[in-house]
């Protein structure tokens, strides 16, 4: 079993139902994505689950250091004397 995968019995305990096509209704419900197998079964992505559910931090965008305008102008003028 991989530990990046649910397993279907993690499906079913997140969902409340056993049968697929019960299981995407609520899926798409929760607005988290799966992808559906071949022979029916769900693939659902844990770091979704857990992010979804708020166990993992969601990914933030990265900023820049922020300088503040005025320390930034005593800055410069300091540089120029």
């Amino acid at each position: 079993m991989s530990t990046l995968l649910l397993s279907p019995k993690e499906v079913a305990e997140i969902t409340g139902k056993k049968r697929y096509q019960s299981q995407i209704e609520v899926l798409h419900g929760m607005r988290i994505p799966f992808k559906t197998r071949p022979d029916g079964s769900l693939v659902v992505l844990r770091a979704v689950i857990e992010m979804e559910l708020g166990y993992a931090p969601k990914e933030t965008k990265q900023t820049s250091p922020s300088l503040r305008v005025p320390k930034a102008r005593g800055l410069l003028l300091r540089q120029k004397q």
